[in-house]
Parts: C-alpha cells; structure tokens; sequence
C-alpha cells in the first residue's frame, strides 16, 4: 500500500502527502547513475550543457500556457512570475552552446515524453498540470541549488552567472519562507480526495519521467570503464 491508502487526507497536509507518496521516485531521480556522476565532477562541461538543453523542453511546456491558466482556479494560484525561467535558460544556453544554439537545440525521446506530458496536463488538467509544476520549481529551489555550487565549482562559472543562473531565482529573496506559502498552496488546493490522488500520482510519473530523461543522458554520457 503506498501512503495514500494508509492515511486519512481529510486529516494530513496535502504538502505532506505528496512528499510522502513520492519519496521513493525523488530519490531515484535524485541518485541517478548520470546526476551522480555529474555531481561528482566525473562528467564534462558537455554533459551538463546537454542536461540544460533538455531543460528547455520541459520548461518550455511548462511555461507556453501560463497565460492562459492564470485564471484557472486550480493552477491559477501558482503561476508566479519570479519562477519563469525560460529567459535564464536561454542565457545559459547562450553561454554554454553559443550565439546560435537554438539551431542545434535537440530533446532525447525521453523529454519528448517528458514534455509532451506536461503540455498534455497544461491544456486538459489543470491539477495534474500543477503536479509537474511543483516537482520542478520546488526542486529547482530546492536540490538545484546543490547543481549550481556543484556547476561552479566543476566547470568554473561565474558565482550566480551565465552558465547556472537557470537555478538563481533573484526576485525570491527568502527561499524557505517561498517554498512555504507555495507549499500552503497546495494544502488548500480545490480538490476531492480522489483528485489530490490523481494529483499524487502525476508527482509521480513527473519524477519518472525526469528519472527518465536521466537515464537517457547517462547512455549519452557513459563513463569510461
């Protein structure tokens, strides 16, 4: 039984019913072959550079409908604009490929699926839309922040400059008190209890499929036995 069948929802924080649910799948994307080697500096500028092209894809998805889900009641609430990072994205990208890199952006058929999934949700079900969104942007305040002293340190890019200001988030000053409001957000989400388990079970599959995309890059980038 995973947590959800175990425990009453009517009396457990939603916040705290998805971290619970999805523990196992953030940990296997978190200690995957290619992000560990990658944190551990055995991998090449190249490696990274190919991790944030894939990021592009699935932000791209993430953020091509939030004008038009501002007003959804669900997703609505957390569509905040100091999250964007697509323009953060490009600049790395800029820095990390060159001028010209959206003629040699390429996405592995694991962000394929990884974006495809997340536009799917964006047009059809807000609330699922809203899984992807928190497996993300609380990750990136999270955990990427481990990636970017990791990336400057490694690859010697600037303190908080082109190359990692994908994971600066300079219009969110307090972090901790951020993730907190985001999280009484998704306490007070409109949803019955069979919703917020479709809404769990989403976080899920998002933390597959960003397993996914890891294990695609870690037979891109194999380290040599």
């Amino acid at each position: 039984m995973n947590a959800t069948d175990t425990t009453d929802m009517s009396s457990t924080a939603f916040s705290t019913l998805i971290r619970t649910a999805s523990h196992e799948q953030h940990t296997e994307a978190e200690t995957s072959t290619f992000m560990s080697d990658l944190l551990g500096g055995r991998l090449g500028v190249d490696a990274y550079a190919r991790y944030t092209e894939q990021l592009w894809f699935v932000y791209e998805a993430l953020e091509a409908d939030v004008e038009r889900l501002a007003d959804d009641p669900v997703a609505g609430p957390f569509l905040r604009p100091e999250l964007l990072r697509r323009t953060a994205l490009a600049r790395d990208l800029a820095h990390l490929r060159g001028p010209g890199w959206r003629a040699t952006l390429t996405a592995l058929p694991a962000t394929q699926a990884y974006a495809a999934r997340v536009a799917e949700c964006a047009r059809r079900w807000p609330a699922g839309y809203v899984a992807h969104h928190y497996t993300r942007y609380l990750g990136d305040l999270s955990g990427g922040q481990i990636i970017r002293g990791k990336a400057e340190q490694t690859w010697g890019f600037a303190r908080k400059g082109d190359g990692v200001r994908f994971y600066v988030f300079e219009d969110i000053s307090n972090p901790a008190a951020f993730k907190r409001s985001y999280r009484e957000l998704l306490d007070g989400v409109r949803a019955d209890d069979l919703e917020r388990k479709r809404i769990i079970a989403e976080c899920k599959r998002a933390f597959a499929l960003n397993t996914g995309v890891f294990r695609a890059l870690g037979e891109e980038f194999p380290l040599s036995a």
